[in-house]
């Protein structure tokens, strides 16, 4: 019999004084353990991480589940269940590092044991190169001396989702994580949707935060698709061929301005390059006066109506600038400032705002989808042309919105660009972040490339049963227990931490606490805070006429 090494002897005889008890079976990645009915009464409890010393390893694996067969019974057996996640090799000396995967399978009477404060330093804190450090968001509930810990560059690589019923805390953990990031990145390039106006308050200093009162996203910017969203709609009685005739205007009023013939020769209807409005009267009322079918006039008097519509609305200053005029359209815009926005947009240079916080409440409900479907391309087209040198991490709100399983519930090129990025972005430089309290309500193509998820509380049968479905079977065990969570808890799985395990996000400060709370019902009902003419104020507000 092969002579056990000086680790594998010490590491058996610290095991001992915290004996749980031993294996009795073992079936692929799941050991059964019977437990001793000495150990002090406390038997390990779900989710636990423990250790099975073997002869060249010790393994490690979180407790799925528990139970006694035979209570009270002179036979009396208590078990428990063990999904194995890695190891230690002792071979490798005292410093050797926790490896995921188990290569040394227990055997039959192999020790088990709980893991001690060391153990669980070694399995949950990396050791890496000083740009690939770990970076703490929180502490593990297994023991709260031991930071948790996220992987900036696996967690950004692959793309990561915070998902958790509303009121679970799922803005405060987005912050913490972020907060982590930028505490060791001070040239990030994050751009943030923000649909609630909440995060302004979290990054302060660190943010550039873009209202529609200062947007800028020039309608020439938009592609066809969501151009024909915006100009066409569903209320043509002919949209087909009104797509039809809409390109051929957009693209003419676009090679109008070309600098050459040659360049004219190359623009496309989704070539991004400013054109005139007025350009788009001149080329319909001149394509009006040679034609003879009304048919076709109706389609060209339908497409010019909606952008004067369009100009006139004072709610889209930020797309058509001088928004607010009626009558013919106005060539208004004609400069090229492109590279302006998107500097903005994308923090180049960062001049110490690393993020751009968008606040996308006050974007009309109904060109929301195609403002975000924009700023979506955008994200991967600005990766891609920019060839890596300044990778953008885009952070999706209600992600669910933009991302929806069902295909008829929204606007199908922002699932496609979001899509895109979570298929192809990691290979370009963009990393995409998903926040949903519905993830049932996402599309799985979208989800299932995020290899790292933070799932807060979720009472939702549906959304567990989604979840569980989504993740690997070694998460499944600690799946369970996302019905009791506390605000604040997450199970954290995938590549972005160090093991999957149930985590307690750190406490933010209040000034960095993003303006999420419910509204105050109980207080506000006290008094009558509201007087009449306060509702003057209120209509203005409405009427967007302040």
């Amino acid at each position: 019999m092969t002579a056990l090494s000086a680790t594998t002897v010490d590491t058996r005889s610290t095991a001992a004084s915290n004996a749980l008890g031993q294996v009795m079976a073992v079936a692929g990645a799941k050991v059964t353990g019977l437990l001793l009915p000495e150990n002090g009464g406390r038997g390990p409890y779900i989710g636990e991480l423990v250790k099975i010393v073997t002869e060249h390893t010790t393994v490690f694996g979180f407790v799925t589940a528990i139970g006694i067969e035979h209570p009270g019974q002179t036979n009396e057996l208590r078990k428990a269940e063990i999904e194995m996640v890695g190891e230690i090799n002792h071979g490798a000396g005292d410093d050797a590092p926790f490896q995921r995967g188990v290569t040394t399978y227990p055997a039959l009477d192999d020790m088990l044991a709980r893991a001690t404060s060391d153990d669980l330093r070694r399995v949950f804190t990396r050791h890496t190169a000083a740009h690939q450090r770990s970076a703490r968001i929180g502490s593990l509930h297994q023991d709260q001396d031991i930071p948790a810990e996220i992987m900036p560059s696996e967690l950004l690589g692959k793309h990561f989702a915070v998902l958790g019923t509303t009121g679970a805390g799922k803005s405060c953990a987005l912050v913490t994580i972020l907060r982590a990031i930028l505490s060791q990145h001070r040239h990030a390039h994050i751009i943030m949707l923000d649909p609630h106006n909440e995060y302004a308050t979290a990054f302060k200093d660190q943010a550039e935060v873009v209202t529609p009162e200062d947007l800028e996203l020039p309608y020439w910017l938009l592609n066809f698709e969501e151009l024909r969203e915006m100009v066409i709609g569903t209320g043509s009685p002919q949209p087909d061929a009104d797509a039809v005739l809409l390109n051929q205007v957009v693209t003419q009023a676009k090679r109008n301005l070309a600098q050459s013939p040659e360049v004219a020769a190359q623009i496309t209807i989704d070539t991004p390059v400013p054109y005139r409005l007025s350009d788009i009267g001149k080329i319909i009322d001149g394509v009006l006066g040679k034609l003879d079918r009304p048919a076709d006039a109706a389609a060209y008097h339908r497409i010019k109506e909606r952008f004067q519509h369009m100009q006139a609305d004072r709610r889209l200053a930020f797309m058509f600038p001088g928004a607010g005029n009626s009558g013919a359209l106005q060539g208004l815009v004609t400069r090229d400032n492109m590279a302006k926005i998107l500097s903005r947009l994308f923090r180049v240079p960062v001049g110490g705002k690393p993020i751009t916080v968008l606040d996308t409440s006050g974007v009309p409900s109904e060109i929301l989808n195609v403002v975000v479907s924009l700023l979506s391309r955008m994200s991967f087209d600005f990766a891609l042309w920019s060839e890596q040198r300044a990778p953008v991490l885009l952070v999706c709100e209600e992600a669910h919105r933009y991302a929806p399983a069902d295909i008829h519930a929204g606007f199908e090129p922002t699932k496609r660009a979001l899509s895109r990025i979570a298929k192809e972005g990691r290979k370009y430089g963009v990393s995409l972040c998903l926040i949903s309290q519905r993830p049932s309500e996402l599309a799985t193509t979208v989800l299932s490339q995020c290899s790292t998820i933070f799932a807060l509380r979720m009472t939702s049968q549906k959304d567990q049963e989604f979840l569980a479905a989504a993740l690997p079977e070694s998460s499944q065990g600690l799946m369970g227990e996302l019905a009791s969570l506390r605000n604040g808890q997450a199970i954290a799985v995938g590549e972005g931490v160090p093991l999957p395990t149930r985590i307690d996000f750190d406490r933010l400060a209040e000034e960095h606490r993003p303006r999420s709370t419910t509204a105050p019902f109980a207080t506000a009902w006290q008094q009558d805070q509201m007087q009449a003419e306060d509702l003057i104020d209120v209509v203005k507000r409405w009427r967007h006429l302040d």
